[in-house]
């Protein structure tokens, strides 16, 4: 009998605090109102990624992936000299096509075969990035294409963007609450609905030559946070 009465005691003393925090949990006794504000900061890119490769065409399918491979390896040791970790180059794309010549008249012409192998590249001084494509076209890249941008500290601009976006939600509710009488009593839930990044302009590269003092403008990239923040107006 001693065992139970502790054991009820023990199992009263943890649901306590359970008790407690429900207890705490006021119903809404006013209006809800739903709000949907967006926060959005701006920041200058700070990492470009680029894809640069290489297509070399020969005879044969042998000769094409090996002449291939020899002009990567000077093409990978050129980002190394330019200072291009190589945890910053990964391969993106290997192909590797057989090449005709069509004609409406005769059947086509089997010209060999077309090897290609494209790295995607990082590069983490972006202000440097037009000194650094220069490099891979004199390395013999034939094939650039990007750039993309990136904020390497894309989380800590989100977060400021969250407290805009928070301060945008409870001035529209203090607006909706005046012309009804009313105040903004507390906040009922906040749902972040994801959060966007809007790119910069740049210069942009297709198979061609690049010219001899590339120019990356790199302008400014704006992360922004939407949230549905819920509110007792009473």
């Amino acid at each position: 009998m001693m065992i139970r009465t502790i054991l009820g005691a023990a199992l009263l003393s943890l649901a306590a605090p359970l008790l407690a925090q429900t207890a705490q949990v006021r119903p809404i006794s006013g209006t809800r109102l739903d709000v949907v504000a967006a926060g959005q900061v701006t920041r200058e890119p700070d990492i470009v990624l680029i894809n640069a490769g290489i297509s070399t065409q020969a005879p044969t399918a042998t000769e094409a992936i090996r002449a291939n491979a020899t002009k990567m390896e000077t093409l990978r040791a050129a980002l190394r000299r330019a200072g291009i970790a190589d945890r910053d180059i990964q391969t993106s794309a290997v192909q590797l096509n057989a090449q005709y010549r069509h004609s409406r008249e005769t059947v086509p012409e089997f010209l060999g075969y077309r090897a290609g192998h494209t790295l995607m590249v990082r590069f983490r001084d972006a202000a440097n990035a037009g000194r650094i494509l220069d490099a891979l076209v004199t390395a013999g890249a034939n094939e650039i294409n990007g750039p993309t941008f990136q904020v390497s500290s894309a989380d800590a601009a989100l977060d400021e963007a969250r407290t805009r976006a928070l301060a945008v939600a409870r001035a529209r509710a203090e607006l909706y609450a005046r012309p009804l009488g009313m105040r903004v009593a507390r906040i009922l839930a906040i749902s972040e609905a994801g959060h966007v990044f809007h790119g910069g302009i740049a210069a942009g590269y297709g198979e061609s030559r690049a010219s001899a003092d590339t120019n990356i403008v790199l302008g400014e990239q704006a992360l922004g946070v939407s949230l549905t923040v819920s509110f007792e107006l009473e």
